[in-house]
């Protein structure tokens, strides 16, 4: 799907072009990788779980009880190294011809992972209604990025309530995606930001009325409580968004570009979780972790760059995660996000880069492939003193023992021996 407007998203990539700086917790075990189902969904056709069910609204969603397959977040033991979190996220996603949604739920499965999608409402608003959608500074039903075709409203729908079944996330990526410097959702107020926000909410909880699909299963989650998080266009318009955030019970927010691979803490009473600068193989300066800011630095936005060129971007791309998480892994343990786009770009090499990546690192020890909203959830169970320390490790910085950050008494040098007499 054509996802977004270029402008914001350039300028973003080109302000993660940057130098090098340098610079989950009381009970025995870590969370465990959430055990998954054989077949998607509830039973093999997917279906939802025998589970009392309460209809919400006009029947676009559900209550289900609470989500299945979310693992018990663990307090840090004194001494104990952290978990290595990793967090891959998926902007504006829908379901669409090339299928990468459902793809991607594959993987999922077949890693033991957890993921946050970022839906845009519009995904689920038909093109024929779009005068519903009333942007900010825009005329009725303007996007920047196109309305999905009515079949693939109803695929992502179909996705959408798979995924969560499966223990998913399901955040926002807001509307329209407008990136211009004039009237793009950088300049949006805190009160353009709350209408945009309940239209992108609203949409989800009048979908059936809004497509007419009445014959499909409702959303099984209730979205205004399920949302706690997402990720706004083009990385712009953070600060004024955080008020509304806050004021409507989000817990995070990942909007931030070019934040460093270092513990996170919170803006506004939200936990900051920003896309990192990582290494970028064959420069010196670091690139964010996300697809379309490396597809930026490799052809200068063009998603139709060199053929000849792509196996060595798609190499570079999947060297890029690599070395972010790496750098984290070997270190300072800090949680690893990674933005990504369900696009084709330069023949699909972006999706193939980091789904090697995600395969390589699902199978090293003591990784933990989690959602934003179950990273929270065990953030929040740790004690804040230990996280403050943790947030004192800069990239790359690695502890010469971890009972100095996470709790205990620390190895005292053995005394020196006087040599016996002889």
């Amino acid at each position: 799907m054509a996802h977004f407007s270029r402008r914001g998203v350039v300028a973003a990539a080109a302000a993660a072009a940057t130098t090098l700086v340098s610079g989950c917790g009381g009970v025995t075990a870590t969370p465990p990788r959430p055990a998954r189902p054989s077949a998607p969904g509830g039973d093999a056709r997917g279906r939802m779980p025998a589970r009392p069910t309460a209809l919400i609204g006009d029947g676009s969603m559900a209550d289900t009880g609470a989500q299945p397959f979310q693992p018990t977040p663990q307090h840090l033991e004194p001494g104990q190294r952290p978990p290595q979190f990793v967090v891959f996220s998926w902007d504006g996603a829908g379901e669409d011809s090339k299928k990468l949604f459902s793809h991607f739920r594959a993987v999922a499965q077949e890693t033991k992972a957890t993921m946050s999608f970022f839906l845009s409402g519009i995904y689920v608003l038909p093109e024929g209604k779009k005068d519903l959608y009333l942007p900010p500074g825009h005329e009725p039903g303007a996007s920047d990025i196109g309305y999905l075709a009515d079949d693939h409203v109803k695929m992502t729908l179909e996705q959408v309530r798979l995924a969560w079944l499966e223990g998913h996330e399901i955040g926002t990526h807001f509307n329209g995606h407008f990136c211009s410097p004039t009237t793009g959702v950088g300049t949006w107020t805190p009160a353009q930001w709350r209408s945009e926000l309940e239209q992108a909410i609203g949409f989800v909880e009048k979908w059936k009325t809004n497509t007419g699909y009445h014959d499909m299963d409702p959303l099984p989650f209730d979205y205004r409580k399920e949302l706690i998080g997402g990720r706004t266009p083009c990385l712009l318009g953070q600060n004024q968004l955080l008020p509304t955030a806050a004021a409507m019970g989000w817990k995070y927010d990942a909007s931030s570009p070019g934040g460093l691979q270092m513990w996170p803490g919170k803006k506004l009473g939200l936990w900051d979780f920003p896309l990192q600068s990582i290494p970028f193989p064959g420069h010196s300066f670091q690139v964010l972790s996300m697809d379309y800011n490396m597809l930026a630095n490799q052809t200068g936005g063009t998603p139709k760059g060199d053929p000849s060129k792509r196996p060595y971007w798609q190499q570079q791309a999947y060297g890029s995660y690599m070395a972010g998480f790496n750098r984290a892994y070997t270190t300072n343990r800090a949680p690893f996000f990674v933005g990504n786009h369900f696009e084709s770009w330069n023949g699909g090499i972006y999706m193939k880069a980091v789904e090697q990546a995600l395969r390589d690192i699902a199978a090293k020890p003591d990784v933990r492939l989690v959602s934003f909203r179950q990273l929270v959830a065990w953030l929040e169970a740790q004690d804040p003193a230990v996280l403050a320390k943790l947030r004192t490790l800069a990239p790359g910085q690695a502890p010469g023992d971890w009972r100095d950050y996470t709790g205990g008494t620390p190895t005292a040098p053995a005394p020196a021996r006087t040599p016996a007499r002889t």
